[in-house]
């Protein structure tokens, strides 16, 4: 028995967490042409030095990003999956997402396609949800959190359009407001194992660390999210709540809920929102219990931790719906109460929305190291196939500053947003704003766009074959 686990668990266990950091792996070198193809093509960084400087900022950015889009992608799976007492269901869970991400990147990286792990990610997510809705225990036929899946959709389909646009809009605030010397240079395309003027070089290659730290920041919370869905799912009793913090100030956040919602007039409201306010009622009061009843030397029963885990989400979830109807009457104090009362800061989420240092410090050093091989397929085709010119130095430094903003906003908002789709069509934009958009090859970007659509159904389609076939072996 290791870890309280059978063998055969401990065994699945460590498969499971070799397959996310696999696909940590994958992921650093997939996606790290979109932070070296422009200083390697204007000969601002050597190749190798690029990668590992590139590497480097990778590791740091998941080590220092925090876990907002961790959470957000754990967030993605209904209740009832992420607190299945089904160990085996669980590894059915992680191993038929993770697999199916980990062959699509490979795929489209073979054939050196720019295509998005956020997509391979979520789709692969979503398929496990759509298979676990046909499974017995899906509570009312539930397999996706609609509202969470809504916010990423917007996120991933928003920041390409965003990207082009911005990217069009920066080449033009170029030529309007450099001298034209610096226009000169700016615009002119890399000479041959040439180094560009040392303010352009400088300027790439704080874009490229931009990049590189906030693709860290924002794709590696994905494996973090990654990694708790595995060690939450197989091993609860360890990993179902914080086991860090003192559970007591659970009692007050319960108290200030169960007080606020009790103002609620229920003959105004539907009958969906009564299922909503039960919820909330029934898994307060099961909090409550185990708050009183299962708890030794100041820490929750580990037996009892995911039940615990299951009531904060309940409450979270049911509380959400609940304030988004109108015919609730609850006032805007009140929502701000309820808000706090569940918040990841100072509410009941900060019990269960966490991830240990170690796991963040084992994606790190997967993403990093990563970053640091199988670079060059996709690196020719960002750099050399999306449009017909030589990338000059400010189509270079346009797509990386828009990239490193768009993803350093959205990381801040908690929403994961795909580096490869930013930085492509940033890369798009700088062609058409140089010369039209007769200057893109055409066949790349079909087999972009191909690959972009094709993401999210291959994937879905993928994980749920997979899962169901991982819950008839298992």
């Amino acid at each position: 028995m290791l870890f309280g686990l059978e063998t055969e668990i401990f065994v699945l266990l460590a498969i499971c967490l070799l397959c996310a950091c696999a696909f940590e792996f994958v992921n650093g070198f997939h996606d790290t042409a979109n932070a070296v193809a422009t200083v390697i093509y204007t000969n601002s960084l050597k190749p190798t030095t690029a990668v590992i400087w590139s590497g480097f900022f990778n590791f740091l950015g998941v080590l220092l990003g925090g876990i907002t889009v961790a959470m957000g992608i754990v967030n993605l799976l209904p209740v009832e999956l992420l607190i299945d007492q089904n160990v085996y269901h669980s590894v059915a869970m992680v191993l038929a997402l993770l697999l199916s991400a980990i062959m699509w990147n490979l795929g489209t990286w073979y054939f050196g396609l720019p295509a998005s792990s956020s997509h391979t990610l979520i789709g692969s997510i979503l398929g496990v949800g759509f298979g676990f809705s046909m499974m017995p225990e899906a509570g009312d036929g539930a397999g996706v959190n609609w509202t969470k899946a809504q916010e990423i959709f917007a996120s991933l389909l928003i920041s390409p359009l965003f990207g082009f646009g911005m990217a069009v809009f920066m080449m033009f605030a170029f030529r309007r407001l450099l001298n034209k010397e610096m226009r000169d240079q700016v615009f002119s395309e890399p000479k041959k194992n040439q180094e560009p003027p040392l303010w352009i070089r400088a300027l790439l290659i704080l874009t490229c660390t931009l990049v590189s730290f906030f693709h860290g920041n924002n794709d590696g919370q994905k494996g973090v999210g990654l990694v708790m869905l595995i060690l939450i799912g197989i091993t609860p009793a360890y990993f179902a709540l914080n086991g860090e913090l003192d559970p007591t100030p659970m009692k007050q956040n319960i108290a200030q809920i169960e007080q606020t919602i009790s103002k609620i007039d229920t003959s105004l409201i539907g009958i969906d929102e009564k299922k909503q306010l039960a919820k909330v009622k029934e898994a307060t009061g099961d909090l409550t219990n185990v708050l009183t009843t299962k708890t030794k030397n100041g820490k929750i029963n580990p037996d009892d931790r995911l039940d615990a885990r299951r009531d904060v989400l309940v409450i979270n979830n049911s509380l959400k719906k609940l304030m988004s109807s109108e015919s609730v009457n609850l006032s805007d104090v009140e929502k701000t109460i309820l808000k706090e009362s569940t918040s990841d800061k100072t509410g009941l989420r900060r019990f269960t929305d966490y991830a240990p240092q170690w796991v963040v410090l084992l994606i790190s050093l997967s993403l990093g190291l990563g970053t640091m091989v199988g670079w060059k397929r996709i690196v020719v085709t960002v750099g050399e196939k999306i449009g017909k010119q030589h990338l000059t130095y400010a189509q270079g430094a346009s797509a990386e500053l828009v990239a490193a903003g768009t993803i350093g906003l959205s990381s801040g908002l908690g929403l994961p947003v795909s580096t490869t789709h930013v930085l492509s069509s940033g890369i798009a934009g700088t062609m058409v704003a140089s010369k039209g958009i007769k200057n893109l090859q055409a066949k790349t970007i079909r087999n972009i766009l191909a690959a972009w659509i094709l993401t999210l159904p291959v994937t879905i389609m993928l994980s749920f074959s997979l899962y169901l076939f991982f819950r008839w072996i298992l």
